[in-house]
């Protein structure tokens, strides 16, 4: 080692790079195999090689075969089994790369989580960060608290170092590790506390866990053979492992950690009863086109059984079963798990750029129903930039820190150096990047806010250090989340000791015995001088959002002999407290616009935080998570703790079931209680819905938690090694504004899955039902087998790619969470699907049985076996292509929306696939001739069929004005569970929960404006006739009992009336009417129009909200009163009560 430089190459190729060569991933040509694999592509591929062989078969008798095809079109007979081929080639060739480029995409992100680790070293007396591939033998790496060890190694110095070894050794009591006794760290272990160096001995595949790795590797190639058992044994042994820069035994965790994924079951479910469905229609197809073939040659033409035949009869039989096959292959979706890969890559990919790093796909997803957040506060609700503000020094409250000639000189040495030892030394104050900017905090923030009050005190803590370098520390006792607090030992010339703490301000100040006067010197510390310190210094910082610490010491005499340092209980006792120093750490300006988002789209924000109560609180409500005049509880740990178990200490799911649909803030709690609060919302079943829980986390002991929650979110930058482990995404930012992102992008999954089932199944529907009843009418498919491959082609690879890379929106973000038994086809989706299907049925069929009188040309159906491509069987596949094209643009909207093109041109993937379908559908149709069964068509023709193409949108807009509610004959589909494992009255509440259509909101909107408006007739009627009366305009239309009503305002001119709607529809506008107080002085309408529901009263002005809290969504009108307008009593008098003026007051 000595004879190479720290960090060298030379190092390098001697002892190897801090790397473990990935998998070998799968080539193109291995991709292009598994999707041969497809049991319906080989059905396919038999079929034509069948069509193939048969068709090139030349059968002796020639004079024969003139029976059937006068023209001699047979010899062009294996053009139809060569273009299936052709078909089937293309569909595999896409399914192959879009493999190939998700695995790429993959192995991006693999690496991308890997420059993101790093690890801290000493070199050259600097200490640095280094990524941990560039960790090499030799180097002296700094090991503290939450760190995955990257590499093997010796310790040289440690301070209370405890490691978990589970994943090597699979005990779960954590190793004490020190010079003297077991001195050896492994590589994949995890540091649950304290600090220290080491010597890194082994690295990359020569580490413990690189080896394993290694070991597993090798049995994977050797195994090859009997790969079902090497898998089980793979897992088995994986199970154990750490994770890996490769990040292969990371998916393996991860398929045992949780259960198939939310949208997984339900495509799964819903793809098994398509197939089946499929399946079913195909055999029938081809029972009877078999039936009628032998009934229509053998009994009614009379055709006798030769052998001389029975090429020709097994032409017709392999046609039939092409025919059949191609049914089933349009029938079966198996788009679905294209659709899922590409919309969950996609949205991976962008979400990288919102800072969110997805460690596991189905997350993404996942997060789109999340109902609950537990957030912690400092980082992710905060700025994480920590600085002291006030402190109570020597009996001093200063509200702006002091002048360092304003603190005793004694009380100022003890601070300075209580904070330059007491602090890690991996924490430290950075000079800034950028002239003029802040300076840099590196390391823990709370320990760098205490380093920049000494440099505030013109001392510097770095002259401490290097009187007492790490190495002289005596004794630390680290900060963790049971201690609450951080000591540190030095042991004095004399023999004797003196340890610096500091912690949370009310634990430590339980602690101490006495504390510094005004002069410096130490004073008794009584509990009522406690209290008095507590209400007076404690509660007033804290009621300001300030983070309060105590800094305190102890003096041990050589006298009394060295005490027993692992008696923790009795060594952090009669302390003497230096300062009470208050710590402001901002809320991030984004974060309160994020959380009422949030709180807009259904998700309720928790905050769980190990801060005191009132500094909890103070943030919440700078936060918007509490509010003025709410019922909501906040509570610290240890009364949590105390309500949720029973007499004998247990845990009850009913006791948590009474505190957390109204809990919002968690305070002094533990990483025990954070995991008992999530799980107790997870396994609750008190709301009707199942919540899905995501969870923020930077601890260590955060892991738990983290695991548990459906979500798990790490801190990038805070963020352990050990909690990015256990996490599913990573905020490379910290910030909680970028979960907002993942909400979003999580509910952009699941609709883009809905609207690429919307569109496939209408392309299903009207597919099979046009298959099956062509070749039960005409003894033939209108569409052929290639045609149908080509439909595929569009409705699976194209539309799941077009329709699964759409952007997500605001208005994701304003309804609530769909719920994890929200079928995947509501019922306004099934609306649309059979909307479309009738539309196009009836198109396709009117084509196909009246298409030759209409464009007066020659009629296609009953041709016989290899009859050339005809004129009218163009039209009909032309024009069911572009109403596909066209219903795309449809589909792109799965509420009932109205303009299909909002936000096209934002997705240039779709536009671009769309515009390519149709020019490749142009091109096949003009020059595809034989194999696509096509002709040319003219250019009247073509407009005919851009024209009913076209008309797809124009019957969307219909579609689109039925309400759902009129249509209760209709089922949801997709269910996550099978549906008839779902009881009959929970599936009957699910069919109206989380609906959302547009027809129906319309329909209220116009239902509201209609009544506004009679009465706003009313009442100007009521006016004029008051003028032409010769009476004043005001009298007999104020009365007191009409004061409250905002209508009465409507007819004075005194007045401007606006009325101002959300830009967006609001899913719970409907209630909104509905929930006006009534009116005590309305007037009477006359009925509604028929088939409009029934109306809601008149709204009047409501009342003002008792809490800021209440959402006033009633105020539908903003009276703005016109400035000179308002006559003003001659005497200076207050309105008089009738006045419009006094009335206006009065009601608002």
């Amino acid at each position: 080692i000595i004879k190479y430089e720290p960090g060298s190459e030379e190092r390098k190729q001697v002892f190897g790079s801090n790397l473990i060569p990935p998998k070998k991933a799968k080539t193109f040509l291995q991709l292009v195999w598994e999707a041969l694999q497809d049991l319906t592509l080989i059905i396919l591929e038999v079929a034509a090689i069948i069509s193939l062989c048969l068709s090139l078969y030349s059968p002796p008798d020639v004079e024969r075969r003139s029976e059937f095809d006068d023209d001699g079109e047979s010899e062009a007979g294996w053009i139809e089994g060569a273009a299936i081929l052709l078909s089937v080639v293309c569909v595999v060739l896409v399914t192959a790369f879009n493999d190939w480029s998700k695995e790429k995409q993959f192995r991006g992100l693999q690496s991308r989580i890997e420059q993101e680790q790093k690890f801290t070293v000493i070199r050259g007396g600097q200490m640095i960060q280094i990524k941990v591939s560039e960790l090499v033998v030799g180097d002296i790496a700094q090991v503290k608290y939450g760190d995955l060890l990257p590499a093997d190694g010796v310790l040289l110095q440690s301070n209370d170092l405890k490691i978990d070894e589970s994943p090597m050794t699979g005990e779960s009591d954590h190793v004490k590790k020190s010079i003297d006794r077991d001195p050896v760290l492994l590589s994949g272990t995890h540091v649950m506390e304290g600090s220290g160096k080491m010597l890194v001995t082994a690295v990359g595949e020569n580490s413990q866990s690189g080896m394993i790795f290694k070991l597993l590797a090798a049995g994977e190639d050797g195994k090859k053979d009997n790969k079902a058992k090497k898998g089980k044994q793979h897992d088995g042994v994986t199970e154990a492992q750490p994770l890996n820069e490769d990040g292969q035994p990371e998916k393996k965790k991860n398929a045992l950690k949780r259960e198939k994924s939310v949208l997984q079951g339900k495509l799964t479910n819903m793809a098994v009863q398509i197939g089946k469905a499929g399946l079913f229609m195909s055999l029938m197809t081809v029972l009877i086109l078999i039936v009628r073939f032998v009934v229509d040659t053998f009994w009614i033409q009379g055709v006798p059984l030769t052998a001389e035949c029975l090429p020709i009869y097994v032409q017709f039989l392999v046609k039939f079963f092409i025919i059949g096959v191609t049914v089933l292959v349009v029938a079966v979706p198996e788009g679905l798990p294209l659709a899922v890969t590409i919309s969950l890559a996609y949205s991976v990919k962008k979400m990288m750029k919102d800072n969110n790093l997805v460690r596991h796909l189905d997350a993404c997803e996942t997060m789109g129903n999340a109902t609950a957040i537990c957030s912690d506060k400092t980082g992710t609700l905060t700025m994480n930039r920590m600085t002291v503000v006030q402190a109570h020094i020597s009996g001093h409250f200063y509200r702006n820190l002091p002048e360092p000639g304003q603190v005793p000189a004694t009380a100022l040495d003890l601070l300075i150096h209580g904070i330059g030892v007491n602090c890690a030394y991996t924490t430290k104050i950075m000079p800034p990047e950028k002239e003029g900017g802040l300076p840099r905090q590196v390391g823990n923030k709370t320990e760098c806010a205490l380093l920049g009050l000494a440099l505030s005190l013109h001392r510097d803590y770095q002259t401490v250090r290097n009187e007492f370098p790490e190495e002289k520390l005596f004794k630390v006792y680290t900060f963790n989340s049971t201690r609450k607090s951080m000591s540190t030992v030095l042991k004095n010339h004399d023999g004797s000791y003196r340890m610096y703490s500091k912690g949370a301000s009310e634990i430590l100040l339980r602690k101490c015995g006495k504390i510094l006067s005004t002069t410096g010197h130490p004073r008794a510390f009584k509990p009522r001088d406690r209290d008095d310190l507590v209400r007076n210094v404690i509660e007033p910082m804290a009621s300001e959002g300030l983070r309060t610490i105590c800094l305190a010491y102890r003096d041990f005499n050589a006298a009394d002999g060295e005490p027993n340092w692992e008696d923790e209980a009795r060594i952090l006792t009669g302390l003497t407290c230096i300062a009470v120093v208050g710590i402001e750490d901002p809320v991030r300006p984004e974060v309160p616009d994020a959380i009422k988002r949030c709180q807009r789209a259904g998700i309720t924000v928790r905050m769980v935080t190990g801060d005191n109560i009132d500094t909890a609180r103070a943030i919440a409500t700078k936060c918007g998570i509490l509010l003025p005049g709410d019922d909501f509880l906040c509570m610290e740990g240890k009364e949590f703790n105390q309500r949720i178990r029973n007499e004998h200490g247990e845990i009850e799911q009913e006791r948590i079931d009474m505190i957390w649909p109204k809990l919002r803030v968690l305070a002094r709690s533990s990483p025990t209680d954070k995991h008992t609060l999530v799980k107790g919302i997870i396994d609750s079943t008190v709301l009707e819905k199942r919540q899905v829980v995501a969870v923020t986390g930077d601890g260590t002991n955060d892991g738990p938690a983290l695991k548990k929650a459906d979500v798990g979110f790490a801190m990038g930058i805070a963020g352990t090694d050990v909690a990015k482990e256990a996490s599913d995404i990573i905020l490379t930012d910290d910030n909680f504004s970028s979960i907002v992102k993942a909400v979003m992008w999580g509910r952009n999954v699941y609709d883009s899955i809905s609207k690429f089932l919307q569109f496939q199944l209408t392309v299903n529907v009207v597919a099979v039902i046009v298959a099956f009843t062509g070749a039960c009418v005409t003894q033939d498919s209108p569409l052929k087998a290639v045609q149908m491959l080509w439909v595929n082609l569009i409705m699976d690879t194209l539309a799941s790619l077009a329709l699964a890379t759409e952007p997500p929106t605001e208005a994701l973000l304003l309804r609530r969470p769909y719920g994890r038994q929200k079928p995947l086809i509501s019922r306004t989706m099934m609306k649309n699907i059979l909307g479309h299907a009738v539309y196009q049925l009836t198109v396709i069929f009117t084509l196909l049985f009246f298409g030759e009188k209409i464009f007066d040309i020659d009629s296609g159906r009953y041709a016989p076996l290899h009859a050339p491509p005809s004129e009218h069987y163009t039209i009909v596949f032309n024009t069911f292509v572009l109403m596909q094209i066209f219903n795309e643009l449809n589909a792109r909207k799965i509420h009932g929306e109205r303009n299909v093109f909002e936000g096209v041109l934002n997705n240039p993937i779709f536009c671009s696939i769309l515009g390519g379908t149709f020019l490749i559908q142009i091109v096949i149709v003009q020059f595809g001739g034989k194999p696509f069964s096509c002709v040319q068509l003219s250019f009247e023709h073509w407009l005919w069929c851009i024209y009913l193409g076209f008309g797809s949108l124009l019957w969307g807009q219909l579609v689109s004005s039925v309400p759902t509610r009129w249509l209760k004959f209709l089922k949801t589909a997709g269910h996550g569970r099978r549906q008839e494992e779902i009881p009959d009255e929970e599936l009957e509440e699910m069919k109206d929960v989380d609906e959302i259509d547009h027809a129906e909101m319309e329909l209220q909107r116009s239902t509201v404006l209609w009544c506004r408006g009679l009465n706003r007739i009313s009442t100007q009627i009521r006016v004029v006739n008051a003028f032409r009366d010769s009476v004043s305009p005001y009298e007999g239309l104020e009365t007191p009992e009409s004061r409250s009503s905002i209508h009465s305002f409507m007819s004075h001119p005194e007045f401007r009336v606006e009325d101002s709607g959300p830009q967006i529809p609001l899913i719970d506008e409907a209630d909104c009417e509905d929930d006006a107080p009534t009116k005590r002085n309305s007037v009477v309408l006359p009925p509604p129009p028929t088939g409009v529901a029934a109306l809601p009263p008149v709204t009047p002005l409501p009342p003002l909200p008792s809490s800021p809290n209440q959402n006033n969504n009633n105020t539908t009108d903003h009276i703005v009163p016109l400035p000179g307008l308002i006559p003003t009593n001659s005497a200076g008098l207050p309105p008089c009560p009738g006045s419009p003026l006094h009335s206006l007051e009065t009601s608002l």
